[in-house]
């Protein structure tokens, strides 16, 4: 993946064909049919009443390639190929045996990674306006889990967070590792957002942001800001790699600013192209292989 060039301390400029690449444009089960139960053949004596409970106590196992396969890695014969290889661990320990299985409670490595037999799903959303990120809300206002129910039947998380009133991309995945490293300090990626103020932006006030400055006595950096091209001086477009907390909200506010609306249009070089608001899609294979190389 090609290096990304810094723009920091400079006022770079942002197309408005780039922030404007998006258009924001059951029946119920009849439950009163009544089944008669059938009754137990007498003449099945080897049958054993406690067969089924035992069964449901017993541990399911998984063969180690399958596991492996499973997590989305390979497929099962690549799988037999790592095996052997050395590349594969269980609790510590390097298994190199073919039809090895796997408990539940197991804690499995591929080359020195956890992995979990569950598929990897990396869905992304061009959240709306009104809608909170966080997972447990006493007010019950609409959550962003809401929109994705269905995208995905493994259980997914947002990768950071947009404030209620914030709209724009918002990443989800099962990927323990790929949040972490997403939402690490020490991992930078692009994030822009375009920025709607209630009045036009100085340009000494621009330039002071661009040089980067201390904010609640952290130092603030930009990457890039700019005004966006054939749009109202108003209308900006910021580039910021930090995760604090309405921080681009914060930066404007500091300088006399109020922003009126607030919208993510790219993150870590994913776009909004071709999603609707409200709207969610996987990703590619490519972009999740990008993903991994940041």
């Amino acid at each position: 993946m090609a290096k990304q060039k810094s723009s920091r301390g400079r006022h770079a400029k942002t197309s408005s064909s780039e922030i404007k690449n998006t258009t924001d444009s059951k029946k119920p089960f009849n439950t009163s049919k009544k089944f008669k139960k059938s009754k137990p053949n007498p003449y099945r004596k080897d049958i054993r009443k406690d067969t089924p409970q035992k069964r449901l106590e017993e541990p399911t196992e998984i063969r180690l390639n399958k596991y492996i396969s499973n997590s989305g890695i390979c497929s099962r014969r690549e799988a037999d190929v790592y095996i052997k290889s050395g590349s594969a661990t269980v609790n510590g320990k390097i298994i190199t045996e073919m039809g090895y299985k796997v408990k539940p409670t197991d804690q499995v490595r591929f080359d020195d990674s956890l992995i979990s037999p569950e598929p990897k799903r990396f869905v992304l959303l061009n959240k709306p306006k009104n809608f909170i990120t966080s997972m447990g809300d006493e007010r019950g206002r609409s959550n962003v889990l809401d929109l994705v129910g269905n995208a995905a039947k493994e259980r997914i998380y947002p990768v950071g967070r947009l404030d209620r009133n914030t709209t724009g991309l918002l990443l989800f995945t099962n990927d323990g590792e790929m949040v972490k490293k997403l939402t690490h300090p020490k991992h930078t990626f692009r994030k822009l957002y375009h920025v709607s103020l209630d009045k036009k932006l100085d340009l000494k006030d621009l330039q002071k942001i661009s040089e980067n400055f201390a904010l609640e006595g952290k130092m603030v950096f930009i990457d890039a800001i700019s005004y966006i091209e054939n749009e109202s001086k108003s209308e900006i477009g910021i580039e910021i790699h930090s995760g604090r907390n309405r921080i681009v909200r914060k930066i404007f506010e500091h300088f006399g600013y109020k922003v009126k609306k607030l919208d993510r249009v790219v993150f870590a070089g994913l776009t909004k192209k071709n999603l609707p608001r409200g709207r969610w899609r996987h990703l590619t294979q490519q972009e999740i292989n990008t993903l991994k190389m940041i």
